[in-house]
C-alpha cells in the first residue's frame, strides 16, 4: 500500500514560488512536496497506533489539499470569467454535498469515527467560517476587500495546524526510518516525478476549469436555470468526486477516522482558500445572488451547526444517522429543482419542511445533545 511520509519545512519547494501560496500550502504540517513511499500491508501494521494514524492522516490530507486544488482553479477561472454565482454556487454546494452526502453515504458504509479536536476546534472552525461568510455576503457582494480577510485566515489556520502537527509528525518519520531504513535516494527521485506530475496536473486544471465552466454556462442556458443552481449542483458535486472516491475507500479499508476530518477540512479550505483567493483576484469581486444570501449560504451554516450535536453523540456517527444526511442532501437538490423550474409542487414541499421536517429534525438533535452531554 501507499503512505504519504510529511516533510516538513517552513517554505514551499523552489518550483512553487511562483504560483500563488495557497496551491501549494498544505494544511496541516506538510509544506513540501510529500514523498510516496511503498509500504507493504504487513509492514504497515507492525507500526505503531499513533505512527499508522499519522500516515493515513498524511495520505489524505494530500488528497484533501489536491482536491482544494481542483476546486480553486474552478471558482477563480469562474470568477474572471464574471460567472460568479458559478464560482460561489461551486464552494457553497461543496460543502453542503460533502456533509450531508458524502459524510452520509460514507456512514451508511460503516459507522464513522470522530475526533475529539474535531468537536472541540475544527468543527467550530468551520460554523465560524461559514457565519463570516454569510456576514460577508449580506451587501450581496464578496469584494477584495472581503477576500482579504478570508485568505488570511487560511494562512493562519495552515501555520496553527503546521505547530500543531510538526513535533508528531518528526516523530513519526523517525520511528519509520528506524524501522525499516533510509529512503532518501528513492525518494529523491520520487519527488522528481511528482514535481513533473504536479505541473502537469495544474496545466491540465488549467484547461480543464475553463471547459467545466463554459459547460455550465452552456448547460444552465439549456436547461432555464440559473448558474447559481448548476454551481451549487453539477459543478459542486464534479468537484467533490474526488472526495467521494476517497471517503469511500477509507470507509471500505475500515479507515473510520478518515472521512470527517476530510470533510471538516475541505470545508474550511473551502470558504477561507478558494473563496478568499475567487475575490481577491476577480476585477470586481464576486457578486452574491439574493437567492444564496437568503437561503443556499444559511443552508449551509445550519448543515455546519447540525454536525456539532451529531459527532458529539458519542463520538460516532452511526448509519441511521448517515441516512439522515442522504435524506436531507436528496431534500436539498429535490428543492432547488422545484425552485429553479418554479413547480407548483414547491409551495407544498417548502410547507412540508418547514413544519415537520425540520423542528422534528431540530427536536432530535437537541434530545440527542443533552444526552451525550449528561453522560460522566
Amino acid at each position: 500500500m501507499k503512505i504519504l511520509i510529511a516533510i516538513h519545512g517552513n517554505e514551499p519547494p523552489g518550483w512553487a514560488r511562483g504560483l500563488p501560496r495557497v496551491l501549494v500550502l498544505p494544511s496541516r504540517a506538510v509544506v513540501r512536496l510529500l514523498p510516496v513511499v511503498d509500504v507493504p500491508a504487513p509492514a504497515f501494521t507492525s507500526l505503531t497506533p499513533r505512527a499508522r494514524r499519522a500516515f493515513r492522516a498524511a495520505r489524505a490530507q494530500w488528497q484533501r489539499d489536491a482536491e482544494t486544488r481542483v476546486r480553486i482553479v474552478v471558482s477563480v477561472r469562474a470568477a474572471l470569467s464574471g460567472q460568479a454565482d458559478i464560482a460561489l454556487g461551486n464552494v457553497v454546494g461543496s460543502n453542503i454535498f460533502n456533509v450531508l452526502f458524502l459524510l452520509g453515504l460514507s456512514a451508511l458504509i460503516t459507522p464513522l469515527a470522530v475526533s475529539q479536536q474535531l468537536v472541540r476546534l475544527d468543527v467550530p472552525i468551520m460554523i465560524g467560517v461559514s457565519v463570516l461568510l454569510l456576514i460577508l455576503t449580506l451587501d450581496r457582494n464578496l469584494s477584495r476587500l472581503d477576500g482579504v480577510p478570508l485568505f488570511t485566515g487560511i494562512v493562519a489556520y495552515t501555520l496553527f495546524a503546521i505547530r500543531e502537527n510538526r513535533r508528531e509528525g518528526a516523530e513519526v518519520v523517525a520511528e519509520y526510518a528506524k524501522e525499516y531504513g533510509g529512503t532518501a535516494a528513492r525518494g529523491a527521485r520520487r519527488i522528481l516525478a511528482q514535481t513533473a506530475c504536479i505541473l502537469i496536473g495544474l496545466a491540465l486544471l488549467v484547461f480543464g476549469a475553463r471547459w467545466l465552466v463554459d459547460g455550465a454556462v452552456a448547460l444552465a442556458k439549456a436547461l432555464g436555470v440559473s448558474e447559481l443552481v448548476i454551481g451549487l449542483t453539477i459543478v459542486a458535486a464534479g468537484t467533490s468526486l474526488p472526495e467521494v472516491a476517497t471517503s469511500i475507500l477509507a470507509a471500505l479499508r475500515g479507515e473510520r477516522d478518515i472521512a470527517v476530518g476530510n470533510v471538516v477540512g475541505s470545508n474550511i479550505y473551502n470558504i477561507l482558500a478558494v473563496l478568499g483567493l475567487s475575490a481577491i483576484l476577480a476585477p470586481d469581486g464576486i457578486i452574491v445572488a439574493p437567492a444564496a444570501v437568503s437561503f443556499d449560504i444559511p443552508v449551509m451554516v445550519a448543515v455546519g451547526v447540525a454536525c456539532l450535536p451529531i459527532f458529539a453523540t458519542g463520538h460516532l456517527i452511526a448509519r441511521w444517522e448517515g441516512f439522515l444526511f442522504v435524506g436531507y442532501y436528496a431534500a436539498y437538490a429535490l428543492y432547488l429543482v422545484l425552485a429553479s423550474l418554479e413547480h407548483d409542487a414547491l409551495p407544498l414541499f417548502s410547507a412540508t419542511m418547514i413544519a415537520y421536517v425540520l423542528p422534528l429534525t431540530a427536536v432530535t438533535l437537541l434530545v440527542l445533545y443533552v444526552r451525550a452531554a449528561r453522560r460522566p
